[in-house]
């Protein structure tokens, strides 16, 4: 098997607040390799572990264009974020066939936990900061489209159980 399978919505794990990582162990690092290789089958940039129903504060981005420059995160923590906003599409493997346009901090500058079991700071721009966030929602419950008025959120939820039922 490459990776678990993805949680699918409306389970509970993606509803649930991820634990946080006491200290970076091998284990942690086999689950970010998984996670890497889930992300990259996606095809996506970023996954964070509730997705694959691992209920800790773990995540991988990588918005590169060449790929294989996955940042790997434990506790991930937004410090600061821009004023400035951008919109892009997102979607997720846990709710396939529905994206939305959702605004988010053009800029953001994280907290984390590195591959080394140090603690790390890093300023992610564009893409790369709109995927972050997204996996920072992920570990505290949340959903992309958490971030919508209702009327577009469950017009989308109706949607993607339609596209289930087939």
């Amino acid at each position: 098997m490459i990776h678990r399978p993805y949680v699918m919505w409306p389970d509970a794990a993606l509803r649930t607040v991820a634990a946080s990582v006491a200290e970076v162990t091998d284990e942690v690092r086999a689950i970010w390799d998984e996670m890497i290789r889930a992300m990259d089958t996606m095809p996506g940039v970023g996954l964070a572990a509730p997705q694959l129903g691992i209920g800790l504060a773990l995540a991988v981005v990588d918005a590169s264009d060449a790929r294989g420059q996955a940042v790997r995160m434990a506790n991930p923590e937004v410090l600061h974020a821009s004023v400035e906003y951008r919109v892009h599409d997102e979607g997720s493997p846990n709710l396939p066939g529905v994206w939305a346009k959702v605004s988010r901090p053009r800029a953001v500058t994280v907290r984390f936990m590195n591959a080394q079991g140090q603690w790390d700071r890093k300023d992610f721009v564009g893409l790369w900061a709109t995927s972050v966030q997204h996996q920072i929602d992920h570990l505290a419950g949340r959903m992309f489209f958490d971030h919508l008025g209702r009327v577009k959120r469950d017009m989308l939820i109706k949607k993607a159980r339609k596209l289930r039922r087939g």
